[in-house]
């Protein structure tokens, strides 16, 4: 049984290349993860809106029996379809373009909405355009012709009900014709849904020399201002900490460069972990220090 399900987790893995350079494993979240969030999050926008609704129409009725409350109540009526508009269409959109990249769906269950690389194995950023085109497509793989069943003129066997269904059934079944579980939306929007599962921040890596002091290679002492640390978050902390276990020089020169390009140093040659060390404790800290407090900062996009 272990062997078969680390077979299935090996066949969702993929490699994305970061922009420093580095490659990182990346697992494709599960069809079955992927319908059990939508369930989760329809449930809850039913409960939400069947929530506001009656409380619209407790507000609503004693206002309707007052003389002259019929104008008071059509404004609850059309108050009452912003809402319900703005609820079922800006849901998925505002809790994707949220730091998470997840809706409370897609938090409980482990997945998140995530940029997909490109051909060379390269993936940037979650933009709002992708976030925006792939809830927009939800419309046309799902809802309209759901709703063309329903309203169809020729009946429930009819030819427009069976092309509604066909519809459904295709766009539906979408996912299980791809590898990576891709709907229609996230072809359109370059974007897939991988597994996040929820992690605090690790164990502290033993860090030596320039981690608490001088570098033992050249006697140099890195300080970092909080404007220098604020650059990254718990995701980049994690992917240093990776670097540094691994021990690669032409990875941590890559990350050295990058990070000294970012902060605006000039890059030196020959104590990259020294450097490495320094920044990844003192960020590391900083990141702590601000977790006491109630702020956390997921990536360098937060």
């Amino acid at each position: 049984m272990r062997d078969r399900q680390s077979a299935f987790i090996a066949r969702r893995q993929r490699t994305v290349l970061t922009p420093e350079g580095l490659a990182l494993p990346f697992i494709v979240g599960s069809r079955s993860a992927r319908i059990g969030a939508l369930i989760l999050d329809y449930l809850i926008l039913l409960v939400g809106t069947i929530a506001v609704t009656i409380a619209m129409a407790y507000i609503g009725l004693p206002l309707r029996q007052m003389e002259g409350g019929d104008g008071a109540g059509e404004f609850l009526i059309v108050l009452w379809t912003i809402f319900w508009f703005i609820a079922w269409n800006g849901y998925f959109m505002a809790f994707e373009l949220g730091p998470r990249g997840a809706t409370p769906g897609k938090r409980i269950v482990g997945i998140r909405v995530a940029a997909r690389p490109n051909a060379a194995g390269s993936a940037g950023r979650l933009t709002p355009e992708a976030v925006i085109a792939r809830n927009l497509l939800r419309d046309i793989e799902l809802f309209m012709p759901l709703i063309l069943v329903l309203v169809a003129p020729t009946g429930a066997g009819g030819p427009a009900a069976m092309a509604a269904t066909a519809w459904f059934l295709i766009f539906a079944l979408f996912p299980f014709f791809n590898r990576d579980a891709l709907r229609a939306g996230d072809l359109i929007a370059g974007t897939w849904v991988v597994e996040a599962p929820r992690t605090k921040l690790a164990r502290a890596l033993s860090v030596e020399g320039g981690g608490h002091g001088a570098s033992e290679v050249t006697g140099a002492t890195y300080r970092f201002g909080d404007e220098e640390l604020s650059i990254y978050g718990e995701y980049e902390l994690q992917t240093l900490e990776r670097v540094l276990r691994d021990n690669q020089a032409e990875a941590m020169e890559a990350v050295h460069t990058a990070i000294c390009r970012k902060i605006g140093w000039t890059p030196g040659a020959g104590d990259e972990r020294a450097f490495l060390e320094a920044f990844y404790a003192q960020l590391r800290a900083r990141l702590e220090n601000d977790m006491r407090f109630g702020r956390r900062k997921a990536d360098k996009f937060s």
